[in-house]
């Protein structure tokens, strides 16, 4: 009995170790930033075309791309995904500053905290505190409505932005949707308690709290955050909504083609939120 004991203790005391190293480690496994020395981001940004973001201090809060016509319609926020940097987002750039759109954008990449050359550490409350921090400067301007587009964690952070700040936003795109990281992190890892994971990023209790359009673009054969996840929360958000699926697409491979027609319809029903799918 004693010898049982011990075991038991032993391994209680094994697993609540591994706990509180995979508690403190976690943020290492959710965010892969890749950092830059300012200058040399900002000579790579002149090359794609992209001018630097600051506020009035000089901080540096991302990147900006003037629409190439002049005169804007409106403004395009974008929060990318948990990897690299906002400089490898140009394509989004891209799609929205196409020929032939309904509307004109001015966009604008945020780079998050401890991403590319932006000093601190990445976190939840990090992330959605800057993007919330652009919301308030980009969303009571005269330039025409504001936009968000989220591309996969960036989605989350989107959200639960737009929650916040939900007057400044006219509408808002989430590609490759995150639901939550615990749903996420069922499917990947179906014994990891719940209870320790510190971000959680819970698009779906956000986005009703937001109320306002949103656009939904799923890959269909999406292995990190899952289709059917993307999918279920089209189907549970109460708000105007209208859904994309790329059905051959995985997580990192979906098509970004300018000339795509969905980049039209979905700008077109983000700013007429009356034709809508309900």
């Amino acid at each position: 009995m004693r010898s049982l004991l011990r075991l038991l203790l032993w391994s209680a005391g094994v697993l609540g170790g591994l706990g509180l190293l995979l508690y403190a480690a976690q943020r290492r496994l959710l965010y892969f930033p890749e950092r830059q020395d300012r200058e040399e981001a900002v000579r790579q940004a002149r090359r794609l075309g992209l001018d630097p973001w600051l506020d009035e201090k000089g901080g540096f809060l991302g990147w900006r791309s003037a629409h190439p016509g002049g005169r804007a319609d409106g403004r395009l926020l974008v929060l990318h995904g948990n990897a690299g940097m906002a400089l490898h987002r140009t394509y989004l750039r891209d799609a929205f500053q196409a020929p032939g759109l309904p509307a004109a954008l001015d966009v604008f990449l945020l780079e998050y905290p401890g991403y590319g050359p932006r000093p601190g550490s990445p976190s939840e409350p990090a992330l959605v505190a800057a993007a919330v921090e652009v919301l308030d400067r980009l969303g009571h301007g005269e330039s025409g409505p504001l936009l968000v587009a989220g591309e996969s964690l960036g989605s989350a952070v989107g959200a639960l932005a737009s929650a916040r700040r939900p007057g400044a936003v006219a509408g808002l795109l989430l590609v490759t949707p995150l639901a939550s990281v615990p749903a996420v992190a069922r499917r990947h890892y179906p014994f990891l308690p719940a209870f320790l994971l510190r971000d959680r990023l819970r698009t779906d209790q956000a986005l009703p709290r937001y109320g306002g359009p949103v656009a939904f673009l799923v890959a269909g054969r999406d292995s990190i955050v899952f289709p059917d996840l993307g999918e279920a929360l089209y189907r549970d958000y109460p708000g105007p909504k209208r859904l994309w699926v790329d059905g051959p697409a995985d997580h990192n491979t979906l098509d970004y083609d300018p000339s795509l027609p969905r980049w039209a319809e979905m700008l077109g029903f983000l700013l007429a939120p009356a034709a809508t799918d309900r």
